[in-house]
């Protein structure tokens, strides 16, 4: 085994893997076909998916200040809370096809096609063919990247560019380049100006690799890094220092942020506020317990929005609860296991291999984001762990195919054995969860990842049989996540907090509908109505900042978002004010998501006060005031998700109080509406 080791190529894959035959060429072909249809298939029964970025893309159609800044408005009131970059991409499709929710998801799915062709290329560069076909095919089946990559979500594109910072760096390895070393900074720095920080969890792992494995010297090793520094500085700076040097009177606010500034942002609510919690980002369940988060609420909330809804508490088993576990964990044993053993196996290989190489960019990148995502107290979604799925996939590949090479050997053969009988028992715990869901399918997965496990340990003489084996691993291994994914696919999702999959059934946990289900599933199909939950963002609820605002703001209440899809019904008398206004904002309304739903509806402005929870500083009163002076604003649509006077919604609250006390109330669709251009006396 040493001698064989020792022999391994530098760089590229193993001369043992047959060069491209017209049977691969075609296998490529139907992985890549094979992704497009299952994403793209019942794309537009999600409708506009999350009203929220939705309306955004549409402001970015019919604004090209909106487009560049993210504006949730054409009118430029506020940005949404992430960087415009994933809005660039369905707003240009917008203009060139019409905006609609096809034009909107369908780029989404594409990235999917892009992401797992990008992985098969660097996964094939330094294991074959073989190894990168099964990295695509993990990744393209994997629920939490279906759910995503046919959502509107940031999340789609920051993982495509994530891949593509992937491939860059192993390229980067081969001879050590710094030219590719410095397109995956400036790669690195376009995905920070798709979901700012969460886009550099990779670079630990890229880092340790160049500077471990690059085939130079060590000064040149670290000069390179640096390089890769100043690619990410200009990747994102650019448009940074556009925001900066824009006048601030001619651009909208920058959602999310308390001083109008997109490095507090970045580096504040969006950065160390997710890691740490704390003002405005108590998603994780901090020192108490989550039904004491939630006050009087947590017993009919999955035990308080700090858990179920947040992805639970912290800690190194979060990734394998209810919350998270099927959206991403099928394969994270099996990927672990065989990262480690393809470390053992290649451990007298020279400093400079390939294959180690790439697992240390995938490994740094599976392992770094994981504990991020297991420890971090704020706030936190399920839908998140789709940044996991091309490092899982990676390694269950690279790892696969070093226990391959070792076939021969006691570890080579104890490996995959291991790898199967763990995914085989932990698909029959998770799919447990869903006890409704094919309840045949546990029980196959169960008893055939044994039977397969066995047979790894079996000397194998044969190559074909030991294929065979290999081959039904693989098969085994997939099954319970293309379920999982197939259901996903067919499934209409809406709203803020999409999940993957059949749903989860806790054990002993009530979820938000007063049912089982505490690991909150998320809107789906039939709208969050029938979820029980609002379609939009946090509720300001006792222990919460903000204390307990206007929890029927969100539409009317918990109740008030039973249109299709789960967006907020808009009736159509309210549609028709709205695009008879004929002013710069139609109306303005407390917090983003009743504005999104307004803006979806009648395609007119409507100014979101305090941004997503109603909550930031936009527009102050005096602001509100002269808005309204200008004639710039036409009606005030009361409800909305501000909080009460000097909580995070205090701003939206006093402008509520002086427009109560200067205008005159009227029903409109069911709504009450003030008409700011006809005050009182």
């Amino acid at each position: 085994m040493t001698a064989t080791l020792a022999t391994r190529p530098v760089h590229g894959p193993s001369p043992h893997e047959p060069r491209a035959t017209r049977g691969h060429r075609w296998a490529v072909a139907a992985l890549l076909v094979g992704t497009a249809v299952l994403y793209l298939q019942n794309l537009a029964a999600s409708g506009f998916a999350n009203s929220f970025y939705a309306a955004a893309a549409q402001a970015g159609t019919q604004d090209w200040t909106a487009f560049f800044f993210g504006s949730l408005d054409p009118g430029n009131a506020i940005t949404v809370d992430k960087p415009p970059a994933a809005l660039w991409v369905m707003a240009l499709s917008g203009r060139i096809f019409g905006f609609s929710s096809w034009s909107m998801l369908a780029p989404q799915a594409l990235m999917a096609v892009a992401a797992v062709w990008v992985l098969y290329c660097a996964v094939k560069r330094v294991a074959g063919l073989g190894a990168g076909l099964l990295a695509g095919t993990v990744l393209a089946l994997t629920p939490v990247a279906v759910l995503m990559f046919r959502f509107n979500n940031p999340d789609a594109l920051l993982v495509l560019l994530l891949v593509l910072a992937g491939y860059t760096t192993v390229r980067a390895l081969e001879k050590a380049s710094w030219r590719w070393l410095l397109l995956t900074g400036l790669v690195l720095g376009f995905a920070f100006l798709t979901k700012m920080l969460q886009a550099f969890l990779v670079v630990p792992g890229f880092a340790l690799a160049y500077l471990w494995a690059a085939p130079t010297t060590v000064g040149r090793r670290i000069r390179d890094v640096l390089v890769a520094g100043v690619g990410i500085v200009v990747g994102a700076g650019w448009w940074l220092a556009a925001v900066a040097l824009w006048p601030v009177g001619s651009r909208p606010y920058i959602g999310g942020s308390t001083d109008n500034s997109p490095l507090e942002l970045a580096f504040g609510y969006n950065g160390l506020g997710r890691i740490f919690g704390g003002e405005g980002d108590r998603g994780g369940a901090g020192p108490a317990a989550a039904g004491e988060q939630a006050g009087g609420f947590g017993g009919g909330f999955g035990g308080g929005f700090g858990g179920g809804m947040f992805g639970g508490q912290p800690g190194l088993g979060r990734l394998f609860t209810t919350s998270f576990g099927t959206q991403i964990s099928w394969l994270l044993p099996a990927a672990l296991i065989l990262a480690v053993a393809a470390f053992v196996l290649t451990r007298r290989a020279p400093r400079t291999d390939a294959l180690r190489a790439s697992l240390l960019v995938w490994g740094g990148w599976t392992v770094v984001t994981a504990l991020v995502f297991s420890f971090m107290s704020g706030t936190i979604h399920p839908y998140y762990s789709v940044a996991l799925a091309p490092g899982i996939a990676a390694l269950v590949a690279l790892g696969g195919r070093e226990a391959w090479r070792a076939r021969d050997t006691g570890l080579g053969r104890a490996t995959p054995a291991v790898a199967t009988a763990v995914t085989a028992v932990w698909a029959f715990v998770m799919l447990g969860w869903s006890p409704a869901f094919l309840p045949w399918l546990r029980w196959v997965v169960l008893v055939a990842g044994l039977v397969v496990a066995l047979a790894f340990l079996v000397p194998i003489g044969r190559w074909r049989w030991a294929g065979v084996v290999a081959g039904a691993a693989v098969v085994v291994g997939l099954l319970a996540p293309t379920a999982s994914a197939a259901v996903t696919a067919g499934t209409a999702h809406t709203g803020s907090i999409p999940s993957a999959g059949p749903a989860v059934e806790d054990s002993g946990v009530t979820g938000a509908a007063g049912g089982p289900g505490g690991a909150w599933r998320g809107p789906r199909a039939g709208g969050a109505e029938a979820q029980g939950v609002p379609e939009g963002g946090p509720v300001d609820l006792p222990g919460f900042p903000g204390g307990v605002g206007d929890i029927g703001g969100f539409g009317g209440g918990f109740g008030g978002f039973g249109g299709p899809g789960g967006a907020e019904t808009v009736d159509p008398d309210l549609v028709t004010l709205l695009q008879n206004a004929g002013t710069r904002w139609a109306a303005a309304t407390s917090g983003s998501q009743g504005a999104a739903a307004m803006e979806l509806a009648s395609g007119a402005s409507v100014m979101a006060m305090g941004g997503f929870t109603g909550s930031d500083p936009y527009p102050t009163l005096p602001q509100f005031q002269q808005y309204v002076a200008n004639g710039e604003i036409h009606y005030f649509v009361g409800g909305g998700t501000g909080g009460g006077p000097g909580g995070r919604g205090g701003v939206s609250a006093e402008i509520t109080t002086w427009v109560e006390q200067h205008f005159t109330a009227q029903t409109v669709g069911g709504r009450t509406v003030y008409d700011l251009t006809a005050p009182t006396g």
